[in-house]
C-alpha cells in the first residue's frame, strides 16, 4: 500500500469512522494542512459518504449547527487551539452539539494543559467529548511524494535573521516526519547530509522523535525488511542546478511555464473557464506526467484520433438500430458500451492536450533558446559532450535581449556561477548591471551563498559535480538526489559525506528477494515491492519536480526497495527564485 493509501486509511478508520464520534451526520472543522491533508485522500463525494455534511475551515466565520456534532481535525499550533477554545468557550451559544477534537501530531504541553484548564473550569467535559492525537501530519502530495506544507522550513534554515526561529522550525518538522514514519510503521537508520552542519542537529532531532515513537509501540519497524530501511535528511544545498533549469518533462514544464495553483490549470474554452485537475485521480496526467513533451503531445494526438474514431463508429451502430436493422451482436454491444464512455474521455484529452499544447507555445516563445545553454552551463559540456571553454559566451548575448525576462536571466547568471565554481568579487556585479536586473531582484543571485554554493572565489572552492558519459549522450543533467538515491539503496553512498546517526551493518542492497509464506501473491514483482525496505529522503528547503520523478524512476528500476520522497514545500523554479529573494528579509 503506498503512502497516500495509508493517509487515505488512518484518516477513515481513525477519525471519519472513529468509535468515539458515532454514526450520525457531523461538521468536519479544518485548518489549512488538515484540509490540505483531507483533500488529496477524499473526494467531496466520498466525505459526504462517511455522513460528514460540511468542511469548514477554522479560521473562517462559521454558522452556527446545533444540531450537529463537530469532527476536528487539526494541527496543533497557538492559532489552531486558540480558535479551537473560541468555539468551545460558549457553548451555550450552541455552535455545535459536541466536539471531538483530533490532532495531527503530539500537542505541546501547555497548549494541551490550556485546553484541559478550559474543559475544568468550564465543566465542559460532556461537551468537548474526544481529545485524540491521529499523528499524521504531512500531505501525501501524490503515492510516493509528501509535503509538510512548512515553506517558513526553508527561510528558518538559511535567513540569518531567522536564526532565533531555527530550533523551534526544526522541532516542527521533526515532529512531522516522525508521524509519517509511525504511518509508515517504519523505524529508520538515519543519515544527513554531513556538509551543512545543521543537518547534523535535525536528524538528532528526528532520532528522538523516532526513539519516542518506538518506545510508545515497541513493535514499529519490527522485521528483516523494515530493519534495512532508511530516512536520508538532505538540505537544498546539495544541489542549486535543478530548482533553476527549465525542463521538458511534462508535469517540471507544466509547473514552471504555467499558472497552475493547487494542482489546478484554468484555461478559457469559447469563453467559458474549465478547470484540469493535475492528480493521481487523472489516469492521464498519471501517465505522462514523467514524460518528455515531445512523446506526451504525440500520445495525445492518437488518443483524440482514437476517441474521434470511437465516436464515429457509435454515430454508425446508432444508426444502425434507428433504422430497424437487426438487433446488435454481443461484441457489438459491449463495442457500444465502451463507447458511451467516448464523451467523458474526450473532455479530458481535450483538457490535457490544451495544457500539452500551453506548454509548447510558451516554451516556444520564451525559453526554446534558454534550455540548451542551461543545460551546456549546467553540465560543463555540450550536447556532443565537449567541454565547454568559455560558458561567458554561451550567455553574453541572451542576457542582452529584451524578450528574455529578468527571472530568466537571473536563473542563467545562477547557472554560469554555479558553473566556475566562484569568480572575481567584481564580476557578479558586472553581470548583474550588463543583464539590466532590476534592483529588488538582484538579492536572488547573492543570496544563493547562503545554501553553501561558492559565487565568489575566496580560496576554498565548493567540490561539483561531474557528469558521467552516460548523462553526455541520454538526458544529459540529471539532479544530483538519484544518484544519491541508488548509491544509498546499493549501500555505496560515501559514509564520509552522508553518514548514519547509528551504524548499521546491512543495507537495503543485501536483501534478498525472497518470498513470504503468508503472502499468496501471484506476480512476484508486486511481491517483492510489497515485502520492501523503505528508502525515505527529506530535503529541507524544497523539492523539485525533477527531483520526484528521479524517485519514481529510481523505485521502478529497484524492485528491492520503495522510494518516498518529501521536503518542507515542493516547489517550481519560480518559488525557488522567490524562496532566495527572502532570504535578505
Amino acid at each position: 500500500m503506498n503512502f497516500k493509501s495509508l493517509v487515505r486509511q488512518k484518516i477513515m478508520s481513525e477519525v471519519l469512522r472513529s468509535n468515539e464520534i458515532g454514526t450520525h451526520w457531523r461538521n468536519l472543522v479544518v485548518d489549512r494542512l488538515s484540509l490540505k491533508m483531507v483533500s488529496s485522500c477524499f473526494t467531496v463525494y466520498e466525505i459526504n459518504a462517511e455522513k460528514i455534511t460540511i468542511e469548514d475551515l477554522l479560521d473562517r466565520s462559521r454558522e452556527p449547527h446545533p444540531s450537529l456534532e463537530a469532527v476536528y481535525l487539526l494541527s496543533p499550533t497557538n492559532d489552531s487551539v486558540e480558535s479551537l477554545i473560541s468555539d468551545i468557550t460558549y457553548p451555550w451559544r450552541k455552535k455545535y452539539k459536541a466536539a471531538h477534537v483530533f490532532f495531527t501530531r503530539a500537542c505541546p504541553d501547555e497548549l494541551f494543559n490550556k485546553i484541559v484548564e478550559v474543559v475544568k473550569c468550564l465543566k465542559l467535559s460532556n461537551f468537548l467529548e474526544t481529545l485524540k492525537e491521529i499523528n499524521i501530519d504531512c500531505i501525501p502530495y501524490e503515492s510516493q511524494v509528501f509535503s509538510l506544507d512548512f515553506p517558513d522550513g526553508f527561510q528558518c534554515y538559511y535567513n540569518q535573521n531567522k536564526a532565533s526561529q531555527r530550533t523551534a522550525a526544526m522541532e516542527r518538522m521533526a515532529e512531522q516526519i516522525a508521524t509519517l514514519c509511525s504511518t509508515l510503521g517504519e523505524y529508520p537508520a538515519v543519515r544527513y547530509r554531513a556538509d551543512d552542519e545543521r543537518n547534523i542537529e535535525f536528524a538528532q532531532m528526528v532520532q528522538h522523535k523516532l526513539d519516542r515513537y518506538k518506545a510508545d509501540d515497541p513493535a514499529i519497524g519490527d522485521g528483516h525488511e523494515k530493519s534495512l530501511s532508511q530516512l536520508l535528511i538532505i538540505d537544498r544545498g546539495v544541489d542549486g542546478v535543478s530548482p533553476l533549469l527549465h525542463e521538458l518533462t511534462f508535469q517540471a514544464m507544466a509547473y514552471d511555464l504555467l499558472p497552475i495553483e493547487n494542482n489546478v490549470y484554468k484555461y478559457l474554452d469559447s469563453g467559458v473557464e474549465k478547470h484540469f485537475i493535475l492528480d493521481e485521480n487523472n489516469e492521464l496526467w498519471k501517465k505522462h506526467r514523467h514524460l518528455h513533451i515531445a512523446v506526451v503531445s504525440k500520445n495525445i494526438r492518437k488518443n483524440i484520433d482514437a476517441v474521434a474514431e470511437y465516436a464515429s463508429r457509435l454515430k454508425e451502430l446508432a444508426d444502425g438500430l434507428s433504422s430497424g436493422e437487426p438487433s446488435l451482436t454481443p461484441d457489438e454491444y459491449s463495442d457500444m458500451m465502451k463507447l458511451m464512455q467516448s464523451p467523458k474521455e474526450a473532455s479530458r484529452l481535450g483538457s490535457l492536450h490544451v495544457l500539452v499544447q500551453n506548454c509548447i507555445k510558451k516554451c516556444h516563445s520564451e525559453v526554446r533558446r534558454l534550455i540548451d545553454v542551461e543545460q551546456d552551463l549546467a553540465m560543463n559540456v555540450d550536447a556532443k559532450g565537449v567541454k565547454v571553454k568559455n560558458p561567458f559566451l554561451l550567455v553574453e548575448t541572451l542576457l542582452l535581449e529584451d524578450n528574455v525576462s529578468p527571472m530568466n536571466k537571473i536563473r542563467m547568471i545562477l547557472l554560469y556561477l554555479l558553473s566556475k565554481n566562484g569568480i572575481s568579487r567584481e564580476f557578479p556585479t558586472k553581470l548583474i548591471q550588463h543583464a539590466g536586473i532590476p534592483d529588488p531582484e538582484r538579492p536572488i543571485i547573492t543570496n544563493m551563498t547562503n545554501l553553501g554554493f561558492c559565487l565568489i572565489n575566496e580560496g576554498d572552492r565548493r567540490k561539483q559535480r561531474c557528469p558521467n558519459s552516460d548523462e553526455r549522450t541520454t538526458r544529459r543533467w540529471t539532479p544530483i538526489i538519484k544518484d544519491i538515491m541508488e548509491d544509498a539503496i546499493d549501500d555505496k553512498l560515501d559514509r564520509e559525506h552522508f553518514p548514519y546517526l547509528v551504524e548499521r551493518s546491512a543495507s537495503i542492497g543485501d536483501r534478498k528477494n525472497t518470498t513470504s509464506v503468508r503472502v499468496g501473491c501471484k506476480d512476484r514483482s508486486q511481491q517483492i515491492k510489497k515485502n520492501a525496505p523503505r528508502l525515505i529522503v527529506f530535503i529541507v528547503g524544497g523539492a523539485t519536480f525533477s527531483e520526484i520523478r528521479c524517485a519514481y524512476e529510481v523505485m521502478k528500476a529497484r524492485h528491492t526497495c520503495e522510494v518516498i520522497i518529501g521536503s518542507t514545500h515542493i516547489i517550481s523554479p519560480e518559488e525557488f527564485l522567490k524562496d532566495l529573494k527572502q532570504l535578505s528579509e
